[in-house]
């Protein structure tokens, strides 16, 4: 019990961000046209955050899944980078582990890097909660956006801003935040290389990969600046 009530205390920072927006993508998807159980579920089973409001507007104009999981898994490709210093302690968890690895998002990863263990506390079931309740709280979010979508009679235009306002967000918090800047100047020169070579319709998937391949290069220069043991190297 003093685990999960430690739990409890360090997700409050994350309590605000993942109610809104979690709120705005459940809202977006009944716009759209799905169902509300289309919310509770993706939030269940991709629980991939901002892409999850991007994936609204592809699967509008008619982008194929195994493209959107493409770039779902692209995009994301940023935790592999920072997770790499909780391999060891998931692995530990037993059966949590596969769950630890699915829950990890910018923001768990934020608190258990800063969180200070209390004696009372067993670090290994503080994490989980950390990682349950993060989840649970955006299972709700989604599930009840989408309700609101449903029920109330509003006029949502325009709340399709909210992901590039969102995305905005988290690239300027992220700067400021993590020590190692080469993610970012590696996704935006590649960005604006592709731009200017393949046109604003086709340079996602390439600028993508591109970047990737920019990390997975520069991986032990990333992991050195963000503090994290560079494994199998």
């Amino acid at each position: 019990m003093k685990s999960f009530q430690y739990a409890l205390k360090q997700i409050l920072p994350v309590l605000l961000p993942y109610i809104f927006v979690g709120i705005a993508f459940g809202i977006l998807i009944t716009e759209a046209g799905y169902p509300a159980y289309w919310a509770t579920l993706t939030a269940l089973f991709i629980y991939a955050g901002s892409m999850q409001i991007v994936m609204v507007p592809l699967m509008i104009s008619g982008v194929s899944l195994y493209m959107i999981a493409l770039m779902t898994l692209v995009i994301n490709g940023r935790h592999i980078f920072y997770g790499l210093g909780f391999i060891e302690k998931f692995r530990r968890m037993g059966a949590r582990y596969p769950y630890m690895i699915l829950t990890l998002t910018d923001e768990t990863y934020s608190v258990m890097c800063s969180a200070e263990y209390p004696e009372h506390v067993e670090e290994h079931k503080a994490n989980f909660y950390i990682a349950l309740l993060s989840h649970l709280l955006w299972i709700f979010s989604c599930t009840a956006g989408a309700l609101i979508g449903e029920l109330l009679p509003i006029n949502m235009a325009g709340i399709e801003f909210s992901a590039a306002a969102f995305f905005i967000t988290v690239c300027v918090n992220q700067w400021r935040q993590f020590e190692s800047h080469i993610p970012a100047i590696a996704a935006l020169g590649s960005a604006m290389a592709f731009i200017a070579l393949l046109g604003t319709e086709r340079f996602l998937i390439p600028s993508l990969f591109f970047s990737l391949s920019l990390l997975l290069i520069f991986k032990k220069q990333v992991s050195k600046q963000m503090g994290v043991a560079s494994y199998g190297n």
